[in-house]
């Protein structure tokens, strides 16, 4: 797995004393040509330590829980929580103006700022990118559009109406139950099992729309 792959999904933990540990472990566990398994679901059952999760696909996955598995919680936000200053993941896809219009975007509370920082692809939707960083400029005069700036650059991110916002906790297993909406970054064994290494659980029924 690439260093700027293991930074984007761990990057939360970097805060907290986990971090080292993980680090390595993704280091060992996910070569080059094996990246992380994007699981987006819900969960149907709880045994042991295994989930049984329900993709949005229709697929049923069986998804192992071990000693390394970190669990966040999403809960809700407001449009009003984006501010200048405040650490952003923004899901958005390209405009004809070569400007971003946001599809999702999840707040981080002040200890996780730096997370992920910088602009990637993502598979959310065909075309979109993810991108973290800090909130620059902001402008409502015309709808709302924010510059989001991280080390290596900036973009410019329409924030249309209605757009999901999320805020992302700390959290525990005792999120993991039937019903729950969970988005999984799994690690693929050789022999096709999977393991979950970072799961943003819903919480209160809010659906992680990342």
């Amino acid at each position: 797995m690439r260093n700027s792959s293991i930074r984007f999904i761990f990057g939360p933990l970097l805060r907290s004393g986990l971090a080292a540990v993980l680090l390595l472990v993704a280091s060992q566990a996910w070569a080059d040509d094996a990246p992380p398994a994007r699981i987006r679901g819900t969960i149907k059952s709880v045994a042991a330590d295994t989930l049984t999760v329900e993709t949005n696909g229709g697929t049923v996955l069986d998804v192992a829980l071990d000693g390394k598995t970190s669990v966040h919680a999403i809960t809700l936000g407001t449009v009003e929580e984006i501010q200048p200053g405040r650490y952003i993941g923004v899901t958005a896809v390209p405009q004809g103006d070569g400007t971003l219009k946001a599809l999702e975007v999840h707040v981080f509370p002040p200890d996780m700022a730096g997370t992920g920082d910088g602009h990637r692809p993502w598979d959310l939707a065909p075309d979109s990118s993810m991108t973290n960083g800090l909130v620059g400029e902001l402008a409502t005069s015309n709808g709302r559009m924010i510059t989001v700036k991280y080390k290596d650059g900036q973009q410019q991110v329409a924030i249309p109406d209605g757009m999901p916002v999320v805020n992302i906790e700390p959290g525990d297993r005792s999120l993991l139950t039937p019903g729950t909406h969970v988005m999984i970054f799994a690690q693929k064994n050789a022999d096709g099992t999977l393991v979950a290494r970072f799961i943003s659980a819903g919480k209160n029924g809010v659906k992680p729309p990342m």
